[in-house]
Parts: structure tokens; C-alpha cells; sequence
């Protein structure tokens, strides 16, 4: 009996000897801190700004008539090219021949009235009040005639640019009425030799953007190509005005987001890109060769600036942080530029801001240590 009882405190006290060399073993690893670590490397750093903006061509304009009439006949097509001063279009004229008609038999009426007052005049016959009121017909009746050769010109509508007609122009029989404010377009011609792209920036990022400055885009049409792009332009008023408080229409909410419109030259030789295509542009507003580099990630910051923790040996082999302070250049998307600071490429450095957990068994009471056999 007394050998079963020797033999279950052997394995007890066996047991308990092993828990507790397994928990130093646990305490001593959780102490040692791990650290997810990369190079410092030497990489060209770009910045870029993206926008979102609209393919346009360089320049377009609406063609409409300066008299209304019926569309007679139009004498081009979507796509064509045309020059500036070709006809395009006829507009019906009958009524304004008529009209002119009209006018010069007015004017010879009162250019023979004209005449015959001057020679009574002459003679003593007619007043002169008489031969200024036969001058001043006269003259209405020449200004009556020009006004309605103007019109009928102007039923021959001519090309205003070199291009190409964008759209499906009007149909014949189309009653194309004149005015100022919302005129029949007849049809829309555009110069598709240069293309423009307008985008809006944000205003956080419009500080960034210079004009001259390159960007890269790309359209839905073509996801593979990418397009080259330089800023023309740089608007001087936010897209809605808000700015302007007697504009009614500006957008005055503290919580509108402001944007400024940036235009783009764009060149395309291949004739790929179309109007109104969506472009997704980055623009490049920063850019440094061969820069000394750490990954963002590594970056960290307190009271005294920026560091990382650079990571060495010891005697032992186990891993030891040091914080070294470093000076920043530009960010790029995965990296930033070191320009002074201890640090030399192929130095490691952390990417955790923690190293490692704390086991919450270190806030155990240790247990006593078991005698020996």
C-alpha cells in the first residue's frame, strides 16, 4: 500500500514541476519583444493629387440661325469635317426675298420722289423742309433694303470654325428660331485636333497643383491605356461662386465642400478619346529621384518629432529597438523621403507601433518553488 502512495506523490509532484518550468519558459517569451521589421531603402518618391474630371474638345460652338425660320435643308453629317465658311445649312427664305422685294420697290419709289423734290427745289418749287423729309424717306427705305438682304443672307448658314460636327445635326423642316436667350441649335461643330480635360480639385489638394504641372489619367473606354496630361489652367473661383454673397445662386453651407476647376491639355494623337468621357487623373504635384527611404508605417511621432525604431542585436541575439529621429521629405503612397537622420540603407526598422503583448500571466502571483526530490 505504502508503494501506490509513493507512486502518486511522485507523479504529482512530477506534474507540478512541469507546470512550472513550462510557466517560466512562457513569462521569459512574452518578454522577449517581436518586432515586424523592413529595410530602409533607396527608391524615386512621387506624390499625386487625384481628381476626377470631363474629356472636352478644345474648342466648340453652337450653331444656330439669326433669323427663325423653317430648316430647308442641311447639307452635312455627324462626324464630318467641315471649314470654317462652308455652308452647312439653308434655311427656308421666302418670306424674306419677299420681304426684300418689298423693300426695293420702296426704295425706288422714294428714290424718284428724292429726285424729282431736288429739281423743284432747284427752282424754287419745293422747300427745303419738303427735300429733307424726301431724303429722310429715302434713306429709311435704303436702311429697309440692307436689313432685308441681311436676312435673306443669313438664311445660307455658314461654318463659324474648322472642325467636326459633333451630334446629329437638325432635321430639315425644323423650325429654327433665333434669340439671345434659347435659340435653336442646329447643329454643334468642336476642333477634336486638341483635347482638353476639366476636373474638379479638391480644395485641400488645390494648394499642391501648379500650372504646368503632369498627370496621368485614364478612361473607362480604354482601362489599360493610360493617357499623359499637363495643367493649363488653374481656376481663380471655387465651381459654385460661393464666395460671391450677392451671387442668390452660390452655395453658402459652411458644409459644402469647395472645389476648384483644373484644366488639362491633353494630347491624343490615336484620336481615342471622345467629349464627355469620364478621365481619373493623378496628378503629379511632388516628385524626388534616389531617395533615402522608410515605409510610413514605420514612422512614428512624439513630442520631440518624428522617429523610427531602428532594430539591432545584442550579444544574445534578441532583437533591441532604438529610436532615432529623422527629418521627412516627400510622401509618397507606401513610403517617405529621410532627409537627415541616422539612418543607412538596409537598416531594419519597426512597422508596429507595439512590439508585443504583455501575458496577462505576469500579473500572477508566482507559485512557490517546489523543493527538490
Amino acid at each position: 500500500m505504502k508503494w501506490k502512495i509513493l507512486i502518486v506523490v511522485v507523479l504529482i509532484m512530477g506534474t507540478a514541476a512541469a507546470g512550472y518550468y513550462f510557466y517560466n519558459e512562457t513569462v521569459e517569451t512574452a518578454a522577449v519583444k517581436t518586432y515586424e521589421t523592413t529595410k530602409v531603402i533607396r527608391a524615386d518618391l512621387t506624390k499625386t493629387v487625384s481628381a476626377t474630371g470631363t474629356v472636352q474638345p478644345r474648342d466648340s460652338v453652337e450653331v444656330s440661325g439669326k433669323v427663325t425660320a423653317r430648316i430647308q435643308d442641311i447639307l452635312v453629317d455627324e462626324n464630318d469635317h467641315v471649314t470654317a465658311g462652308q455652308v452647312v445649312a439653308i434655311l427656308d427664305g421666302k418670306d424674306f426675298e419677299a420681304k426684300l422685294d418689298q423693300a426695293n420697290f420702296t426704295l425706288t419709289n422714294a428714290r424718284q420722289k428724292l429726285e424729282r423734290t431736288e429739281r423743284l427745289y432747284n427752282i424754287g418749287a419745293k422747300s427745303l423742309e419738303e427735300l429733307q423729309d424726301a431724303q429722310y424717306e429715302y434713306d429709311r427705305a435704303k436702311s429697309a433694303v440692307e436689313l432685308a438682304e441681311d436676312d435673306v443672307n443669313q438664311t445660307v448658314i455658314t461654318a463659324p470654325m474648322d472642325g467636326v460636327v459633333v451630334g446629329e445635326p437638325k432635321t430639315p423642316g425644323t423650325m429654327a428660331v433665333q434669340g439671345s436667350t434659347n435659340p435653336t441649335v442646329i447643329m454643334r461643330i468642336a476642333d477634336l485636333s486638341e483635347k482638353l480635360v476639366k476636373a474638379k480639385v479638391d480644395e485641400t489638394d488645390i494648394g499642391s497643383v501648379k500650372v504646368g504641372e503632369r498627370a496621368t489619367f485614364t478612361v473607362d473606354a480604354y482601362p489599360d491605356k493610360t493617357f499623359d496630361a499637363e495643367v493649363t489652367k488653374i481656376s481663380q473661383t471655387d465651381t459654385a461662386n460661393s464666395w460671391d454673397t450677392n451671387n442668390s445662386t452660390s452655395n453658402t453651407s459652411s458644409n459644402a465642400v469647395i472645389y476648384y476647376y483644373v484644366t488639362f491639355a491633353a494630347p491624343d494623337n490615336e484620336n481615342l478619346l471622345l467629349p464627355a468621357m469620364t478621365a481619373r487623373l493623378d496628378i503629379i504635384v511632388g516628385q524626388v529621384r534616389d531617395a533615402l527611404c522608410v515605409p510610413i508605417a514605420a514612422l512614428k511621432t512624439d513630442a520631440q518629432g518624428s522617429y523610427v525604431e531602428k532594430i539591432t542585436k545584442d550579444t544574445q541575439g534578441k532583437d533591441v529597438a532604438e529610436k532615432v529621429y529623422i527629418t521627412v521629405g516627400l510622401y509618397g503612397e507606401e513610403f517617405v523621403e529621410v532627409t537627415s537622420g541616422n539612418l543607412n540603407i538596409g537598416d531594419e526598422v519597426s512597422t508596429t507601433y507595439e512590439a508585443g503583448e504583455k501575458n496577462s500571466s505576469t500579473n500572477m502571483r508566482m507559485p512557490r518553488r517546489m523543493p527538490p526530490f
